[in-house]
């Protein structure tokens, strides 16, 4: 397969506000061992993309400055060492940065096989989210079939994803949202729905469980949220923390109510994990979710679609609030 020599990819040219997303023209890189180039058809928008672009994320050394963390397309060159896939394999892969372009190289061990029938727009909107999801609510989070989960940001990528999943596997969710018409969503994913600017969603939790509390609390809120968070969890439950819109600062922590309840709080970062961790929850899956994903079930919601160029549209719009679902950029 003859391939261009550049392609154009969306640079961070100074962290600051939406506007400072610019296309750049740049050469098309080159998988090395155990990676493959994927034409990418789409890729999703996350949170880490808009946090990162405003300066606000911890970037190691050697990650990939280019914001873009889930593509879907298709396989266009293989490095050495590659078996499981081959060039014209439609995939969709969790990038280690550089997703918003149209060539990406990433990892063939985060990369997956799109389920028969979907299309470049959903299957991008699946790697980040539903890695997270699995990472943090099944395994750190240990939720299972008759447990109880709470969902803050019900509608987001990760509240529909994380509400989909829980209804797929048994799970009693619960779900915070700003207004209404989300709270619609969330009660037609099958949660119940808790208005968080007219409810104190530990005051719900208590009612609604008897005072038995919930397993798993799934946070995107952090410092300003902890407190009430525990209250919220049942004796040995979990808090896992995926994020910090109300602080990444945590004060007047009650740690008799953690003692207390011998409760865990934990929290994690996707991107920062080792490759063999992230190969890992592709397997998991690859195993528990893709036939329930090939079966027309829990596919992902999708907001708004904006031409790779309009990325930061794209960006206005999470930092917005609006959106219900995933933010997708087309690449093609």
């Amino acid at each position: 397969m003859t391939l261009p020599q550049t392609m154009t990819h969306i640079e961070i040219t100074q962290p600051g506000g939406p506007q400072v997303l610019q296309p750049r023209q740049v050469p098309v890189p080159t998988p090395a061992a155990g990676e493959v180039l994927i034409r990418v058809h789409a890729a999703g928008v996350n949170r880490p993309d808009v946090l990162q672009r405003a300066g606000q994320y911890p970037m190691k050394p050697g990650m990939n400055p280019i914001p873009g963390l889930e593509v879907a397309g298709e396989v266009v060159a293989v490095g050495a060492g590659v078996s499981d896939f081959a060039i014209g394999d439609r995939v969709c892969a969790l990038t280690n940065g550089g997703g918003y372009a149209q060539y990406s190289v990433v990892p063939a061990s985060q990369a997956l096989p799109i389920p028969e029938g979907m299309d470049w727009l959903h299957a991008a909107a699946i790697p980040e989210t539903y890695f997270t999801v699995w990472a943090n609510l099944f395994e750190m989070g240990g939720a299972r079939k008759g447990k109880r989960a709470l969902i803050h940001g019900g509608t987001s990528g990760i509240g529909t994803t994380a509400l989909m999943l829980c209804r797929e596997f048994g799970i009693e969710a619960f779900a915070t949202a700003g207004s209404e018409e989300k709270c619609v969503v969330v009660r037609e994913l099958g949660a119940e729905a808790i208005n968080y600017r007219e409810q104190d969603f530990a005051r719900v939790i208590a009612e609604k469980t008897s005072g038995q509390g919930v397993d798993v609390v799934l946070d995107i809120m952090g410092g300003s949220y902890l407190n009430n968070n525990v209250v919220a969890l049942a004796m040995e439950g979990r808090l896992v923390m995926l994020g910090f819109l109300g602080g990444a600062v945590a004060k007047e922590i009650d740690l008799l109510a953690i003692m207390a309840k011998r409760a865990s709080v934990t929290g994690s970062l996707l991107r920062s994990r080792t490759k063999e961790e992230k190969a890992e929850i592709a397997r998991q899956l690859r195993e528990h979710v893709w036939p329930v994903l090939a079966a027309g079930r829990c596919l992902p919601m999708i907001d708004k679609v904006y031409p790779l160029a309009d990325a930061a549209l794209a960006h206005a719009r999470m930092e917005a609030g609006e959106h219900v679902g995933k933010i997708v950029l087309s690449v093609d």
